[in-house]
């Protein structure tokens, strides 16, 4: 009978061990045991440019156990923030490769960590020198040769060099790839403004545009206005009814101010010889015809012919002139209205109408049947004479 009551006390001693033990097992697991959360996110884009903007979007991270309190982040560059929703943005202003790293907590003390790199590439910078003052004719040199990617990626350059031109008949003035070199001679040819515009690139999306305004400045010159006389001489021998022709053009460079022409036939015993001296200028449409007149044969005077006009064109005033070119200057200074006249071909004629004696018998040779003549021109002219000037 003890032994029986031995035994069933025993039995009950181990359940209430076994229950203890199991009661204070089970309240040490609650309290050293957390439950982390479960981070996740889409980050877009990976990608991007200086000054662009990545969006962060964690609101499919999951608590595992009761809720996400904090949203820490750690943007890779030194700036950091936190959040009570698990969705910002934020703006790389400078290139360069940020690990963004994402800590979320949830309300029972657990955590967990998330990260992804961000590539920020870097614009090109853009250096572009070009000339203060360029004078019409010349080239201007416009350098953008110290531009440089900050990564060292090499430069793509699109140069569009004249914004009053179409290149490419696209319709736009201002999107012409005119050239692509860093360095660029551009050739002047009359004075104002050009306008054109460079962008570089880095072959990235990444790029850097500049326009610019070239000022084309005309050139000084000082005009001394030059007399010359230009003289022609022509010498022939015409029969009776035979006709001489010459043209020349004397105001090329210059303008006319005045002529004398003088024909004269050479001396002969007996009645003197009758020629015709005609000049034509085209473009003014003048003509103008003279006779021989017999000399003094005692005076050994020869027959001759005489025509002149004088005050032809107003003389040039000499003085300081502006133009993109000598030549330009030059054709203005030719072609001021009112000093034109006489300008052209000239054409000369001499015509034998007469050889003196004729025969003294009918049907036998004419025992003079011309004569021998000279012809001088002499043409005055005004020349401009241009010296370019510096200021």
């Amino acid at each position: 009978m003890r032994k029986g009551r031995l035994a069933k006390k025993t039995a009950s001693s181990s359940l209430a061990v076994l229950m203890f033990l199991s009661i204070f097992l089970s309240g040490c697991t609650g309290l050293d045991s957390t439950i982390d959360p479960r981070a996740s996110w889409e980050v877009y884009p990976t990608s991007i440019q200086e000054g662009e903007t990545v969006t962060l979007d964690a609101r499919e991270s999951e608590a595992i156990e009761g809720v996400i309190s904090d949203y820490e982040w750690d943007f890779g560059d030194g700036q950091k923030a936190e959040t009570v929703v698990g969705f910002t943005s934020y703006t790389y202003e400078n290139f360069g490769v940020y690990t963004i790293t994402l800590t979320i907590k949830n309300s029972q003390g657990g955590q967990d960590d998330i990260s992804t790199s961000i590539t920020v590439n870097g614009a090109p910078v853009l250096s572009l020198i070009i000339p203060e003052e360029v004078k019409a004719g010349d080239s201007a040199f416009l350098d953008a040769s110290n531009s440089y990617d900050p990564e060292g990626k090499e430069l793509i350059y699109s140069w569009d060099l004249d914004w009053s031109e179409d290149s490419n008949l696209d319709g736009d003035q201002k999107n012409d790839i005119d050239a692509n070199t860093p360095t660029i001679l551009l050739p002047t040819n009359k004075s104002g403004k050009i306008k054109g515009s460079l962008e570089i690139s880095d072959g990235n999306g990444a790029s850097a545009t500049e326009t610019f305004t070239i000022e084309i400045m005309t050139r000084n010159f000082e005009v001394k206005w030059v007399s010359e006389e230009i003289v022609y001489n022509w010498n022939d021998y015409l029969e009776q009814g035979s006709q001489w022709e010459d043209s020349v053009e004397p105001g090329l460079m210059g303008r006319i101010m005045k002529y004398t022409a003088t024909l004269e036939l050479e001396q002969e015993l007996g009645p003197q010889d009758n020629f015709t001296l005609s000049i034509l200028i085209e473009n003014d449409n003048y003509k103008k015809t003279v006779q021989t007149e017999g000399g003094n044969i005692t005076a050994n005077e020869t027959a001759q012919a005489t025509m002149e006009r004088d005050d032809i064109n107003p003389a040039g005033e000499d003085g300081i002139f502006s133009a993109d070119s000598e030549e330009d200057l030059l054709n203005l200074l030719l072609g001021q209205a009112g000093s034109r006249t006489a300008q052209g071909v000239w054409t000369w004629t001499v015509f034998a109408q007469q050889a003196d004696p004729d025969a003294f018998v009918d049907n036998l040779p004419d025992p003079d049947p011309g004569n021998n003549w000279d012809l001088e021109v002499i043409i005055l002219v005004m020349s401009p004479e241009l010296t370019e000037i510096a200021y």
